[in-house]
């Protein structure tokens, strides 16, 4: 019998992985690019407040361990993540929102997603005014 927890753990990692191999890119890499450096950024922006392994940040964002670790180091050096808990021999990661560079990231992902909810407006306001004139 698979305990709860596991189960929970396994429909996350499910949902997350679908989420992330979507064709559809998020604004933020539609305007940054699709690099592993920007895939794990972007991941963890999306995920912003919650922390998770190695493995499941590879996976989320939708590239190989080995591709995380090839831009870890520069993740690391710019201060994107912060270490938050270990429990054995696993270590769980965050974004660093105290951080300058994620601040303004995090400021940029936030002048996109006004630009898309006001070019989503203008576009129902435009559909509007046709159904009228017709």
């Amino acid at each position: 019998m698979v305990k709860p927890e596991k189960f929970a753990e396994k429909t996350f990692r499910a949902e997350r992985r679908e989420v992330s191999n979507s064709s559809e890119k998020s604004m933020f890499l539609k305007l940054v690019g699709d690099s592993p450096l920007m895939k794990v950024t972007d991941f963890l922006i999306e995920n912003k407040g919650m922390d998770f392994c190695k493995k499941d940040i590879a996976e989320g964002a939708g590239i190989s361990r080995t591709s995380l670790f090839y831009c870890w180091n520069d993740l690391e050096k710019a201060g994107v993540l912060k270490l938050t808990r270990k429990f054995g021999k696993t270590t769980l990661y965050t974004l660093d929102a105290k951080n300058q560079i994620v601040k303004k990231m995090l400021e940029l992902e936030m002048a996109l997603i006004e630009k898309f909810i006001d070019s989503e407006s203008e576009k129902r306001v435009l559909k509007q005014i046709a159904v009228i004139k017709r």
